[in-house]
């Protein structure tokens, strides 16, 4: 069975009590009888991600922790950059990249994401790929012509061996952050279905079907069930709902419920 992502990335956000306390609240808040098919994920800073890890697997939480970030190299003379031996020796299963912040404050591109990919998967990590439209795009009508080139352009390589393992997440610019707005239902189901169609071009339907798809963008308690009972709508990327542990734990139960 298919399984159902449901996660967030706490961005420049917690300190490492923050962190930990964070996980204690998990463990407390956790949905009873979780089904198997919700799979919860989290993404802290750098400096989190290992204890996090250490904590969650001592406690048996169904929980993957993942990056924000990481270099293409294996090592090499880049400073302030983290490797992807480095992330997976955090205890890390997937690596965020190409999130729109990092595309607009620094310097990343759909070719240094693709390499990123690669990368990820030459290492057994998952690639959790960020794409998204701008309200310019948005306004002009070409939503779906951006964020098809992009993934198009951050699969590029990459064949139907190891497509299964990338996860694409759609988070429209315009719907990220504190005044975001978030895409109604339809709006989210007719990007992924547009993803879904470019993906079986790529791929055929058989494993087009088995890539995750995500929608990220102020998701909230009050929309997710919604969102998630869209046909092509794999799971959710959670931003500030989801940075209480508690909040996290509601959105998990409404979709247990749900699904």
């Amino acid at each position: 069975m298919k399984k159902i992502y449901i996660g967030t990335s706490w961005k420049m956000n917690k300190t490492l009590a923050d962190a930990l306390l964070y996980c204690e609240q998990l463990r407390t808040f956790y949905p009873e009888n979780l089904k198997k098919q919700i799979q919860p994920f989290v993404i802290p800073p750098f400096t989190c991600v290992r204890e996090v890890s250490d904590y969650i697997q001592r406690h048996n939480l169904n929980c993957l922790t993942g990056v924000q970030n990481m270099h293409f190299e294996d090592s090499g003379a880049f400073t302030g950059e983290i490797s992807p031996i480095m992330a997976k020796d955090t205890g890390a299963k997937l690596v965020e990249m190409g999130h729109s912040e990092r595309r607009e404050f620094f310097g990343e591109t759909d070719m240094t994401v693709n390499k990123k990919v690669h990368a990820a998967l030459k290492h057994q990590l998952t690639p959790l790929v960020c794409i998204g439209d701008s309200a310019q795009e948005k306004a002009w009508g070409v939503s779906h012509e951006a964020v098809v080139k992009q993934m198009k352009i951050a699969l590029h390589g990459v064949d139907k061996t190891q497509v299964e393992q990338v996860i694409i997440a759609y988070e429209p610019i315009w719907a990220i952050g504190e005044h975001g707005v978030p895409a109604t239902p339809e709006e989210a189901e007719s990007i992924h279905h547009r993803l879904r169609l470019a993906l079986t071009e790529m791929y055929g339907t058989e494993i087009a079907n088995k890539i995750i798809l995500l929608y990220g963008g102020s998701v909230n308690l009050e929309n997710s069930t919604l969102l998630i009972t869209q046909p092509n709508i794999d799971g959710l990327f959670i931003g500030r709902s989801a940075w209480q542990a508690k909040g996290f734990c509601n959105i998990l139960s409404a979709i247990n419920q749900q699904s």
